[in-house]
């Protein structure tokens, strides 16, 4: 799939802030996820969205290339994600580590799809 530098950008920074909310300090103190996320150092959001986006720009870059109409997101069914995933995981895994690495990656990639901006006049679009 082709995206812009923008949209990759606001995919993992979505992505990440969607990972630092789940965690423990977050959900029990319920502060603003934007306010902890601006609180949160360089360095520390550098290596949250580093580990990030090694392992969802992979899988977005060998989903399909599909048509995205102005004001929309481009959607994939979840088998779809799990076959690109799948792919990109090596196998020097066991079976176990590579069913909770899957599930733990598609739930990224869906993250990373539920936070792209809806597509802008001239963005990429595929012609005829």
């Amino acid at each position: 799939m082709r995206l812009t530098e923008h949209e990759l950008t606001v995919a993992l920074t979505g992505t990440a802030k969607s990972v630092l909310a789940s965690g423990r300090r977050f959900r029990k103190g319920g502060a603003d996820i934007d306010k902890v996320w601006d609180e949160t150092d360089r360095f520390q959001r550098f290596k949250l969205l580093d580990s990030i986006g090694t392992q969802i720009f992979p899988v977005l870059t060998d989903l399909p290339d599909i048509d995205v109409p102005v004001g929309g997101r481009p959607t994939f069914p979840e088998e779809q994600i799990r076959e690109s995933v799948e792919r990109n995981i090596g196998d020097d895994v066991g079976r176990l580590r590579r069913a909770v690495t899957v599930k733990a990656r598609v739930a990224l990639v869906q993250a990373a799809l539920s936070n792209l901006p809806p597509r802008a006049e001239g963005d990429l679009r595929l012609e005829g």
